[in-house]
């Protein structure tokens, strides 16, 4: 792991180091051999704008893909992203992606920033099998809605320590605000205050984190 790394050689060597290793998430420690990070030899990284932070971990077949005038795609130090997991951007530089620091990202997930950003912040936690789509199709009557263009309400921002369930599904214009949890399946179509709890299609804030009694184990028996 000492010559990791994106080029034809760090590919390699890489390859070499996973072949000894064990599979999937058994792999987190090579991630901290090196400040580069371990990015799996099956992952697919088509990006010309790319910054990476050091000691991430892209699992295998994850795809970063850059359409034609996609922006950046930034991912902060000590991010996992897990395999199946699709990021993707274009449609001008505002089709752009932030991942912020410490981040975890299950499998499956899939992040769509054309037209409008995504920034997600430090320590989020996403479950498997969540979306989210910084734009829309128009619809206008009288024409097919494949020949009408996309647009945007302003992207989405994910913000720190916030933990999206299994198949949450974020909408373009919204903010999920810091330590917000959305329960698995919601569908969050407008905005989620920090520290809240919302669950449902479209997604409802039902409690306060501030509100939640805790209970000693002690006390239960």
């Amino acid at each position: 792991m000492r010559g990791a790394g994106l080029t034809p050689y760090g590919r390699i060597a890489t390859r070499l180091a996973a072949w000894l290793a064990p599979p999937y998430t058994a792999r987190f420690y090579l991630s901290r051999m090196n400040p580069l990070g371990y990015i799996d030899p099956t992952a697919i990284i088509y990006h010309n704008n790319l910054r990476l932070g050091k000691h991430i971990f892209i699992a295998d077949r994850v795809v970063l893909r850059q359409a034609p005038r996609g922006g950046l795609l930034e991912i902060g130090d000590n991010v996992h992203i897990l395999r199946d997991t699709i990021v993707a951007m274009g449609g001008g530089e505002n089709g752009r992606v932030k991942i912020g620091a410490n981040t975890f990202i299950q499998p499956r997930c899939q992040i769509m920033a054309y037209k409008g950003p995504i920034r997600i912040g430090r320590g989020v936690q996403m479950a498997a099998n969540c979306a989210c789509y910084s734009y829309d199709h128009s619809f206008a009557p009288g024409e097919r809605i494949g020949n009408q263009p996309i647009r945007t309400k302003g992207g989405i921002i994910i913000d720190d320590d916030a933990w999206l369930g299994f198949g949450v599904i974020v909408l373009d214009g919204v903010r999920i605000g810091k330590g917000a949890v959305v329960g698995a399946g919601s569908v969050v179509t407008r905005d989620i205050p920090d520290a809240a709890i919302a669950v449902g299609n479209p997604a409802r804030v039902i409690k306060m984190r501030s509100e939640l009694a805790y209970q000693s184990p002690h006390e239960k028996e």
